[in-house]
């Protein structure tokens, strides 16, 4: 059984799958960003419809995905806008902290990033499938809702601060196979790499892997 929902994004948890989320800090890309490379997916799934349906639609929704999450990514790593408290030790060791702490509790973790201002975050949802969400639409959007609610009241203790740390949506991606995993795996660990913040992705202090890499 699969979970479905929207707010400004569609967001589908399958029961028992694996998930790439992503989540950033509030503010930490420009509106009109976010709101052209939410028109131009549109526009791109909008030609599929007309010319594309079933197992063939499906496959390329899946790739424009996968491109768009590319640029949305690659603005993050920038830097260039909004806050980075993650940047900060203290701030970024309590996220890893709670994402430990929820490990084996709310889903089973299989990796983390902590970007200066967004987290990548791989788990698995097999054994949680069937628990009480509390009300929430699925045991990942309970398991979310926990780790960045009581991170952002952590942080903004640590910095004087009140406000909206996290931004309120997250970005989620049902891992589909093995080989998905593994990309998957390497594009977490490597984004440090990318951003130019480290030449190794072992220097990271904030990469944690906890399944095999091909």
């Amino acid at each position: 059984m699969a979970a479905f929902y929207r707010r400004n994004l569609p967001h589908i948890h399958p029961s028992h799958a694996a998930f790439f989320i992503t989540f950033r800090l509030a503010g930490s890309l420009p509106p009109e960003v976010i709101e052209r490379l939410r028109e131009e997916f549109q526009a791109e799934e909008r030609r599929l419809q007309q010319t594309l349906s079933g197992a063939a639609l499906l496959s390329e929704r899946y790739k424009i995905q996968k491109k768009f999450f590319g640029r949305y990514d690659a603005w993050l790593d920038q830097m260039a806008h909004g806050p980075t408290w993650l940047r900060q030790p203290e701030i970024a060791q309590l996220v890893a902290d709670e994402i430990r702490r929820l490990d084996g509790a709310h889903y089973d973790l299989w990796a983390y990033c902590i970007m200066p201002n967004h987290v990548h975050l791989l788990v698995n949802m097999a054994r949680f499938g069937d628990v009480d969400t509390r009300g929430h639409p699925s045991a990942l959007s309970r398991a979310l809702h926990l780790l960045k609610g009581r991170t952002a009241r952590y942080a903004n203790r640590l910095l004087g601060r009140s406000g909206k740390f996290w931004q309120d949506e997250s970005y989620d991606h049902v891992v589909r196979d093995e080989a998905e995993l593994q990309r998957i795996l390497q594009y977490i660990v490597n984004n440090p790499v990318k951003a130019g913040l480290v030449a190794d992705w072992q220097d990271w202090p904030y990469t944690f892997v906890a399944v095999a890499q091909d």
